[in-house]
């Protein structure tokens, strides 16, 4: 029985859960393997440690990522994706394949509805391998 409230429709509830620009990019590079918050902070220019720390833990609460943490000096926190996160993998597969088809014409870095295209950040094939 879905919950009072969820999104009746699977694209909603995909929206609900990886909605805003950071979410599907974070995905994108935990797909590689797991990683620390700031191997993760690194990878991706721009983010914010508040908005990383923030979908990170949205993330973990609806069961995309796994938080470990272990009793080492200094501390050491991994970020994994669940295999829940990791089906993922063809939908992120499926958008780089669909922008890969948008001609360079149609060019979002002057669109002040979106923020400017950066090449750094274009999904790496290597995460998206299986």
């Amino acid at each position: 029985m879905k919950q009072k409230n969820s999104p009746c429709c699977g694209v909603a509830r995909f929206l609900a859960l990886l909605e805003g620009p950071w979410a599907t990019l974070i995905v994108r590079e935990l797909l590689g393997g797991p990683l620390r918050f700031t191997q993760l902070k690194q990878a991706l220019p721009g983010i914010s440690a508040h908005t990383l720390t923030h979908r990170l833990k949205g993330f973990e609460r609806h069961k995309l990522v796994t938080r470990t943490a272990y009793a080492e000096t200094p501390p050491r926190v991994m970020y994994e994706l669940t295999p829940l996160g990791q089906e993922l993998r063809d939908v992120l597969e499926a958008m780089r394949r669909w922008g890969d088809l948008v001609p360079d014409e149609i060019s979002l870095e002057n669109d002040p509805e979106h923020a400017p295209a950066d090449t750094e950040t274009a999904i790496p094939r290597r995460s998206l391998k299986r």
